[in-house]
């Protein structure tokens, strides 16, 4: 397990429950900016991830910073993810994003902003298939 860390964003508080109930593992959150659209670091300890989920209408964009996480749209193969790695989420994709086993992972969630955009929180990723991951 790697506990070297490069912050290149400050880590924050343990996300509040109303978050960190769809989260596997210990999941942290700062707000950066609130100014256009929001920006929030993300950061996930190792084996952290959350829930398959979908944005409604707005979408989100991941700007990885630091470690080594995964990405995973509904229907495709898990995305390995490193620092300097841009992941564009389409509106209505399901998809889940966190680190992998033995890494800290973070990313910037920057949220498009969209009149009644939302999130819709669905099943945790499943345990076998998470593990079988590199």
């Amino acid at each position: 397990m790697s506990n070297t860390r490069s912050e290149l964003f400050k880590t924050g508080a343990p996300l509040p429950e109303t978050f960190s109930q769809y989260f596997i593992g210990q999941a942290y959150l700062q707000q950066l900016t609130d100014k256009g659209g929001p920006i929030f670091n993300v950061t996930f300890e190792p084996g952290c991830r959350n829930n398959w989920h979908i944005h409604h209408k707005g979408g989100q964009i991941l700007l990885c910073t630091e470690g080594r996480g995964w990405y995973q749209a509904w229907g495709e193969e898990p995305r390995e993810l490193h620092p300097g790695d841009v992941v564009t989420i389409p509106p209505e994709v399901k998809h889940w994003h966190g680190a992998s086993k033995d890494s800290w992972f973070a990313h910037l969630a920057v949220e498009i902003p969209v009149a009644g955009a939302a999130n819709e929180w669905l099943e945790s990723v499943d345990d076998a298939i998470y593990g079988k991951l590199k």
